[in-house]
């Protein structure tokens, strides 16, 4: 299974956006930025596609998926 890395406080903070603002532009809840940045929530690709507009930053960056070594 592969371990899901998400770096999207460090663009959400870059971009100068609160939570709350980032929520807003990608209709989501709040509640749903905070599980996301905390590694415990995986987006939808359109979720994932519409942060990463928002941030400014490649989907790649923002949500990294590696493989477990065996």
């Amino acid at each position: 299974m592969a371990d899901f890395i998400c770096r999207l406080k460090e663009y959400r903070q870059a971009a100068g956006l609160t939570q709350e603002e980032l929520a807003m532009k990608v209709s989501v809840r709040r509640e749903t930025i905070i599980r996301l940045e905390a590694g415990k929530y995986n987006p939808s690709l359109k979720m994932a596609v519409d942060i990463s507009r928002a941030v400014h930053a490649p989907i790649e960056s923002i949500f990294i998926f590696e493989e477990e070594k065996s």
